[in-house]
């Protein structure tokens, strides 16, 4: 039994004690990962969007979902990420990524972190949790597939409200505190816009004067509209697939009471190796959900071996065990069969 273990001491104390060397990011695999990904990806769509083959059109579209997936799941990385870290990450990421796909990393930041407050994960204060367990099959369905029309709301949000409330203060407020946030629990309240941002400010224009760019070309027919389209699509089915991720993250069965830190580690879901699929539908360290919870600062790129360390160190009768999944399917197949069984 591991020595820790044996004198009781917290999984977190645990964890961090077996992988704390690993928690320094490094920044060539950062640029590395994102610059890789940003090329796949719009090179993908450039290639989907023009090429007259069906055959090559489906794989370059392909590429470019999962690619462009990839790169926008480092949104979550920055939230967690000190910009002396990776000096101009946050700048890139928002150049490649979040400006031009309308989802500057504004919604993330200052959001997500509260998702990791201990006495606020799974309570009403949560902005990524809902007991989805007590949803219906067909209310986790409806969860689902509703994704698709995150392109559209980003792209309204962007064209048409932002520029709006910049000309009416009431509206203002609440694009700042109701729609500028990537949440799961629509009754969140962002608390922390009222503080003038520069960063945020110049972000959230950059995308205004972005969809207006990209509406006029349309329209002007410098831009074909199956461009426009197949864009639009490659960037729903990519946040679909985040969403079947979302939904295979956590177990949802908190009701809104205050959770111990164990219990919101068995509330949340590793999917490891032999599964290497999790790599592409929950990339950037996303396969390790509960570890992620256990020490939200290790950078993505050293989960994994983080996980092989506590995976060999901590014995059968660890926790630590009891929070692994097999794989998306599976993880998504016991949440339906949890909510079809509540009344």
């Amino acid at each position: 039994m591991n020595k820790l273990a044996s004198e009781g001491v917290s999984l977190t104390k645990q964890a961090f004690a077996l992988s704390g060397d690993l928690m320094r990011p490094n920044p060539a695999i950062y640029w590395a990962d994102l610059l890789v990904s940003s090329v796949l990806a719009w090179g993908g769509l450039a290639v989907a969007a023009t090429t007259s083959s069906l055959a090559i059109g489906l794989i370059a579209g392909a590429v470019s979902i999962l690619a462009l997936y990839r790169a926008l799941v480092f949104i979550h990385e920055l939230t967690h990420m000190r910009d002396d870290e990776v000096p101009g990450f946050r700048v890139a990421w928002n150049v490649l990524v979040g400006v031009p796909l309308m989802t500057p990393s504004l919604m993330y930041e200052g959001v997500h972190n509260v998702h990791h407050v201990k006495d606020r994960y799974g309570t009403a204060l949560d902005p990524e949790y809902m007991p989805l367990s007590r949803f219906t099959p067909l209310s986790l369905a409806g969860f689902l597939f509703v994704a698709l029309l995150a392109p559209l709301g980003a792209l309204i949000r962007s064209a048409i409200l932002t520029p709006l409330s910049f000309l009416i203060p009431p509206m203002r407020r609440y694009v700042k505190t109701r729609l500028s946030a990537m949440i799961i629990n629509p009754a969140f309240v962002r608390e922390d816009m009222n503080k003038p941002r520069t960063a945020w400010l110049i972000q959230d224009v950059a995308c205004w004067l972005w969809s207006w760019m990209l509406l006029g070309a349309v329209f002007a027919g410098l831009l074909p509209v199956r461009v426009f389209l197949i864009g639009f699509a490659i960037f729903a089915l990519a946040t679909f697939v985040n969403q079947a991720r979302t939904l295979a993250a956590h177990l949802w069965d908190n009701e809104g009471d205050k959770m111990t830190l164990d219990e919101q580690f068995l509330d949340s879901v590793n999917v490891p190796p032999p599964n290497l699929a999790s790599e592409l539908w929950a990339p950037v360290g996303l396969r390790y959900h509960a570890l992620h919870h256990l020490l939200p600062r290790l950078p993505y790129h050293n989960l994994g071996k983080a996980h092989a360390r506590l995976a060999e160190a901590l014995g059968p009768d660890s926790i630590y065990h009891h929070a692994s999944q097999k794989g998306l399917f599976e993880a998504l197949a016991g949440l339906f069969r949890r909510a079809g069984r509540k009344p």
